[in-house]
C-alpha cells in the first residue's frame, strides 16, 4: 500500500511528456551548481569591498546557511502530505497550489514566471557581455589599454538566441544531465580563473589591500546605500529554490527523494560557497576599494589575454546551460497547459519520429514544442536587443522575488505539511528567520530601486 502511493503523481496526458527519474545525487548537484554559480560570483569582489573583510564574508557565510534551511524545507514539500510516502508535487507551483491554495498559486505563478522570463533575458545580455569582452581582451593587446575597443552586442545576442533555440529542444529536465554537467565544469573554470589571477594580483602587490568598513563614501548615505546593495547581492546570489521541486522530480527512487535532495543542496551550497568566498575575497584583496563589477568583464585583468579569453568562453558556454535551467519548468508549464487545453489536437500531441543515422537515436518532433519554444527564446533575445540595461532592473526584479518566493512559501508549505500550530518553538523559529529575511529584502530592494535611478540620472 504504501509503495502504491509513493509511486502515484496525477499523470499526463500523452505519453512522450512522461518523465523518466534516472537523477542521482550527482547530478541534482550538478543542476544547482548549474542554476547557482552563474557570472555574478565574480562580482563579489565587489559586494565585499562594500561591506569591508568582517561584514563580507559572513554574510556569504550566513546567506549560505539560511539557503540550506528554505531548500531543505522545500524538499519536504515534494511529496504531500507525507514527505516520503505522499504524492509528488512536480513543481514549485504544484506543491504551493496543494498546500496553500488557489490564491496564492497565481501569485506564485505570476512572480515565479515573471522571474524565469527576467533570468533569460539577463541570461542573452551576459553572454554578449561575455563575447564582447573576448574581442575587447584582444583588442586591449594589440592596442594598449587606453585603446577605446568599442563593440556592439546585438550580433552576439542573435547568436546565443540562435542556439538555445536548438538546445531547447531538449525534451525535459530529465533529458540534460550532461548539459549541467558541462555547464558545472564551465561554472568550476572560470571561477578557478578569477580566483587564481586574483592570487597572482595579491603576490604582485605583496600586500592584502582592504579594511575592515570596506570601501570608504562621500556620507553615511551613501556608505548604507552601497553595503545594503551587496547584501541583496550577496542573497540573491544563492537563489534556486524556484527551480529546486523541478530539480528533485528528476530523481530516482528508493532512497527517498527529500533525502537525496537535501545531500545535494549540502554538497552544491558548500562547493558554492567556496568559490563566492575565494573570487569575493581573494579579488578584494586584490584590488581593495577599486574593485571592479566584474573581475573578468569588467576588466580588472587584461593579461594573459589568451586566458581571459578562454575563461570568458567557459562564462558563454555555461550561460548556456543556466538559460536552460530556467527556461525548462517554463515549457514544461506552458506545454502541459496546453495538453490539457487541447488533449484532440495533433498540433499539440503528435510527435514525428525521424530515423537518424546510427549509432544516433531516433528524433522526436513535436510541433508545439518547436513552436513555443522557439517564440519563447525568440521574444528573450528580443528583450535583451531592445533594453539591454536589463539587467539593472533584474537586481530589482530579484530583491522582489527573494523573499516571497526563495522563504515566505517554503516556510508556509513547511508549516501547513507538518501540522505546527501557532505560537510553539518551532512556530516561533520559522517566523523569525521569515522575518529576518524578509527586513534584508526590503531594504535590499530599495537600495536596488536607489542605485538604479542613480545609474540612470548619472548616465
Amino acid at each position: 500500500m504504501g509503495e502504491e502511493s509513493r509511486d502515484h503523481e496525477t499523470p499526463l496526458l500523452h505519453s512522450d511528456f512522461s518523465p523518466k527519474r534516472t537523477g542521482t545525487l550527482w547530478s541534482c548537484t550538478a543542476h544547482i551548481i548549474t542554476a547557482v554559480i552563474g557570472s555574478g560570483v565574480l562580482s563579489f569582489a565587489w559586494s565585499v569591498a562594500q561591506l569591508g573583510w568582517i561584514a563580507g564574508p559572513a554574510s556569504v557565510i550566513c546567506f549560505a546557511i539560511i539557503t540550506y534551511v528554505s531548500s531543505s524545507l522545500l524538499a519536504d514539500c515534494y511529496r504531500s502530505p507525507d514527505p516520503i510516502n505522499g504524492t509528488r508535487n512536480r513543481s514549485y507551483i504544484d506543491a504551493v497550489r496543494v498546500n496553500l491554495g488557489r490564491t496564492q498559486t497565481w501569485f506564485c505563478g505570476l512572480l515565479q514566471n515573471l522571474l524565469f522570463y527576467g533570468t533569460g533575458v539577463a541570461y542573452v545580455i551576459t553572454t554578449s557581455t561575455s563575447m564582447r569582452a573576448i574581442q575587447r581582451s584582444n583588442c586591449y593587446h594589440r592596442e594598449g589599454h587606453e585603446a577605446p575597443c568599442s563593440y556592439g552586442e546585438t550580433i552576439y545576442m542573435l547568436i546565443f538566441g540562435l542556439v538555445q533555440i536548438l538546445i531547447s529542444q531538449i525534451p525535459d529536465f530529465h533529458s540534460m544531465e550532461w548539459l549541467s554537467i558541462v555547464a558545472s565544469i564551465m561554472s568550476f573554470t572560470y571561477c578557478f580563473i578569477g580566483f587564481g589571477l586574483s592570487f597572482a594580483k595579491v603576490i604582485e602587490n605583496g600586500r592584502i589591500k582592504g579594511s575592515i568598513t570596506g570601501v570608504p563614501e562621500a556620507s553615511i548615505a551613501d556608505k548604507l546605500w552601497f553595503a545594503f546593495q551587496a547584501l541583496g547581492d550577496i542573497a540573491f546570489a544563492y537563489g534556486y529554490g524556484i527551480i529546486l521541486l523541478e530539480i528533485q522530480d528528476t530523481l530516482k527512487s528508493p532512497p527517498p527523494e527529500n533525502k537525496t535532495m537535501k545531500k545535494a543542496s549540502m554538497a552544491a551550497i558548500f562547493i558554492i560557497t567556496f568559490f563566492y568566498l575565494c573570487c569575493g575575497c581573494f579579488g578584494y584583496a586584490a584590488f581593495g576599494s577599486l574593485a571592479p563589477g566584474n573581475l573578468l568583464t569588467g576588466f580588472g585583468f587584461y593579461e594573459p589575454y589568451w586566458l581571459i579569453d578562454f575563461a570568458n568562453a567557459c562564462i558563454v558556454l555555461h550561460l548556456v546551460g543556466a538559460y536552460q535551467i530556467y527556461s525548462q519548468p517554463v515549457f514544461a508549464f506552458g506545454e502541459r497547459w496546453f495538453t490539457k487545453k487541447f488533449p484532440t489536437s495533433r498540433f499539440v500531441n503528435n510527435f514525428y519520429t525521424f530515423k537518424n543515422i546510427p549509432p544516433l537515436p531516433p528524433l522526436k518532433i513535436n510541433l508545439l514544442r518547436v513552436c513555443f519554444r522557439t517564440a519563447y527564446v525568440a521574444s528573450t533575445t528580443a528583450v535583451a536587443m531592445i533594453f539591454p540595461y536589463f539587467n539593472d532592473v533584474l537586481g530589482v526584479l530579484g530583491a522582489l522575488n527573494f523573499w516571497p518566493l526563495a522563504i515566505y512559501f517554503p516556510v508556509e508549505m513547511y508549516m501547513v505539511q507538518n501540522k505546527i500550530e501557532n505560537w510553539t518553538r518551532k512556530w516561533i523559529v520559522l517566523r523569525t528567520f521569515s522575518l529576518f529575511c524578509f527586513l534584508v529584502t526590503i531594504i535590499s530592494l530599495v537600495a536596488s530601486i536607489e542605485g538604479l535611478i542613480s545609474a540612470k540620472s548619472s548616465s
